[in-house]
Parts: structure tokens; C-alpha cells; sequence
């Protein structure tokens, strides 16, 4: 079982960020490359509170990557044509090509979270809902897409104390909406509601990683290193070999013996 609650030390990054930033960047960069050539698809899927710092994990994750073979999906509220249709209809049309990855800033786990807990489904839907997920997820594994789930925690006190920043920095006000507020009251629903959810859904095939996102240097590099951790995995990581008629077409055109 998943207890969020071993998860809100918020010690700092031990070592140098720059350079570790630097270097699983890197790293993630050479991992692109091999799904690109292996043509493998990948999923890595971020939920977390308000203000935990997703965004900012995602940032840094695609810093070094290809933008012709990702794409990040911010997921919101379904739009009416989206609401007409089964309710992973929306996730299944975002899914990627062979040697690409998407990033998804949210995800179908809003069913058993903000819906439920806000009302936007009811009882029946949601509970139907972890089997639907499960399902999604078997699928994708079956498929040869590789599946990653992060969920970033922080604790109330640390939220409240990036809201605050959030109303204060006038650069930073957009990204607060009355949303974060109704959320934060019902933290303790939204905590029950994640209990639920980490017990249906954490298994061998789509487990969850959690990520202490209370400092948030040291959960950067911890997300970015369980990423890498778990594309490396899944695709060969030999680089390709140089075609031998492009190698002597290369040697004349650029003059070298």
C-alpha cells in the first residue's frame, strides 16, 4: 500500500543540481533517441496536488528532447464533444506513434479524483471507472507501449505556502484560479479518494511511483531519474549503426582521406 504520508520529508537534492540536472538530461536525451529509432512508444503521466510541481518537472523532462517525437497534453475539464463519448475516448485519440512519447499533465485518473470527489461523475461512473483505467493501462502494455505514472505530493502547509507565492508574485498570478482553493478544502476527500485510487490501480503491469515534491530541486531530479530508470528498460539502447554507403559519401563530400 501507498501511504502519502512517507512521502513529506522535503530533504534537498544531495549533490550538486546543475550537474545532475545536466546529466540525466542527458541521459533522457540518448533514451529518446532509442525509442525514436527502435520506434517504441512511451506514456509518462503526471498527477500530483496544486502547486506541486509538475509543471516544472515537465519542463525540465522535455528540455533536451526532440520536439518532432513528444508532445505534452495539459489535461482539463472534458469539452462537450468530449463529455458525449466514453470518458477515455479523449486519452485514447492523444496516445503516441511508434518512437514517440506523450507527457501527460493530468490524466483518466480525474475520473476517480477531482470527478468524484467534485460531483462531475456519479457514484456508479467512477467506481467503473478503476475498471475501465485498468483495462486502459492492460492495453497499452499489451501494445509494447511502455507506461509511466508519477504522482507528485506535497504537504498542506507547503501548498499553501506556493499559493501564497502564487498571489503574490505578479508574474506567477495566472497560474491560480478559484479551482486551487475549492480543491485545498477538500483535501481530506481528495486524500480518501487517492487511498482508493493507489489500491485499484498500483499494480505490476502500471505501477505508481510517488514523488516527495516538497523541495522541489530534489523532486525534480528524483522524477526525471525515475523516468529515465524506467524508459531505459524498455527499449535497446545500442546506437545505431552507421550505414556504410552513407559513411564513404560522407568521407568524400567532406574531403577527409
Amino acid at each position: 500500500m501507498i501511504d502519502l504520508s512517507g512521502y513529506e520529508r522535503g530533504a534537498k537534492h544531495d549533490g550538486d543540481y546543475a550537474d545532475d540536472l545536466a546529466a540525466v538530461q542527458d541521459r533522457l536525451a540518448r533514451i529518446q533517441v532509442a525509442h525514436i529509432v527502435h520506434r517504441r512508444a512511451a506514456v509518462v503521466m503526471l498527477e500530483g496536488w496544486d502547486a506541486a510541481g509538475k509543471g516544472g518537472i515537465i519542463q525540465r523532462l522535455t528540455a533536451e528532447w526532440d520536439p518532432r517525437h513528444f508532445e505534452v497534453h495539459p489535461v482539463a475539464a472534458p469539452t462537450e464533444a468530449e463529455r458525449a463519448r466514453p470518458f477515455l475516448w479523449r486519452f485514447w485519440t492523444k496516445l503516441p506513434r511508434a518512437g514517440d512519447i506523450a507527457v501527460f499533465d493530468r490524466s483518466w485518473y480525474g475520473r476517480v479524483l477531482v470527478e468524484r470527489v467534485e460531483g462531475y461523475a456519479g457514484e456508479a461512473e467512477w467506481r467503473r471507472g478503476y475498471d475501465e483505467i485498468n483495462a486502459f493501462e492492460a492495453q497499452l502494455a499489451t501494445s509494447g507501449v511502455t507506461l509511466i505514472k508519477l504522482f507528485v505530493h506535497v504537504t498542506a502547509a507547503e501548498q499553501d505556502a506556493r499559493l501564497r507565492a502564487r498571489l503574490e508574485h505578479p508574474w506567477k498570478r495566472w497560474k491560480t484560479g478559484a479551482d486551487d482553493y475549492r480543491n485545498r478544502a477538500k483535501r481530506p476527500e481528495y486524500l480518501e479518494a487517492l487511498s482508493e485510487m493507489f489500491a485499484r490501480t498500483d499494480g505490476e503491469v502500471a505501477p505508481w511511483t510517488v514523488i516527495d515534491g516538497n523541495n522541489k530541486k530534489a523532486a525534480r531530479i528524483a522524477a526525471l531519474t525515475a523516468v529515465a530508470d524506467r524508459l531505459e528498460a524498455a527499449v535497446d539502447m545500442t546506437p545505431p549503426p552507421l550505414d556504410p554507403a552513407v559513411e564513404r559519401m560522407a568521407w568524400k563530400a567532406l574531403g577527409l582521406a
